[in-house]
């Protein structure tokens, strides 16, 4: 498989979509640690480091926002509100008949509904950022750390925090976008993939600094390894089935009758 990658990995075209896919991802995993005008990054770091924040609804959500969502980075509502948005769209074809009609149309209508679905997703953007802010200002992003991360909490300030996180979700969505058009493809399934991944070093590290650590650490390693060959094997299986062609008459010439 390495062996085929490698050829694949020599042809111009596909090189540049790898290389392109990379930047971007690049691009991507900065604007995780680039803090919103506003917030005081040190603070926040010392919130974050005497804090346990794996747990909860805000931890789930920081998992796939590689972490971005509780350091509140220009890219911390990552891609979840695209996600939601696109499944409002979705259930809303059950409900509004204009919506399956669209669907239904092809190329022009999906390409509507796309478009209905980033003007949801920028409304959703100012919604939860403005959620995360109020619970940031309020001391419950960080419970039992009692310093203001959010040092001046004008309206100017909060506005600007905003608008920030806002384009910040429409920047990702564009990049994913990019990723799908001129990259690799999947680029919404891969900024998710890369969020998710961005945490497996400290994770594992934190594994093996505790009790039996080495162990548990080489446990784990050896399930991933398992479970990630087990998908590429079923990715790669076959099942042959023998087909029997029926004999023909093709004017006066007998074709077909053979087996593979």
């Amino acid at each position: 498989m390495l062996t085929a990658f490698g050829r694949a990995f020599k042809t111009p075209d596909l090189r540049r979509k790898i290389l392109f896919t990379l930047a971007i991802i690049a691009i991507y995993r900065l604007g995780a640690h680039v803090p919103t005008p506003g917030v005081s990054y040190p603070l926040v770091q010392q919130c974050i480091s005497g804090a346990d924040n794996t747990n909860g609804l805000l931890g789930l959500v920081n998992l796939f926002s590689g972490g971005a969502l509780l350091q509140l980075s220009i890219f911390a509502l990552g891609i979840m509100p695209y996600i939601t948005a696109s499944i409002i769209i979705q259930l809303l074809r059950v409900v509004i008949p204009r919506f399956e009609a669209l669907h239904q149309e092809g190329q022009s209508g999906t390409a509507k509904l796309t478009q209905y679905t980033r003007y949801l997703t920028i409304a959703l953007a100012i919604l939860q950022s403005t959620t995360i802010i109020t619970v940031a200002r309020s001391g419950q992003l960080f419970p039992g750390c009692s310093v203001p991360i959010i040092p001046n909490d004008g309206v100017m300030t909060i506005v600007l925090m905003v608008i920030t996180m806002t384009a910040g979700t429409g920047l990702i969505m564009w990049m994913a976008e990019l990723i799908s058009e001129r990259g690799v493809g999947n680029g919404m399934s891969l900024l998710i993939f890369t969020s998710i991944v961005a945490g497996f070093p400290a994770a594992l590290w934190g594994i093996a600094g505790g009790d039996n650590g080495v162990g548990k650490f080489l446990a784990i390693l050896a399930v991933i390894l398992l479970v990630i060959g087990l998908v590429v094997f079923v990715e790669q299986s076959q099942r042959r089935i023998p087909v029997q062609y029926a004999k023909r008459m093709v004017g006066r010439r007998m074709y077909g009758g053979t087996s593979t």
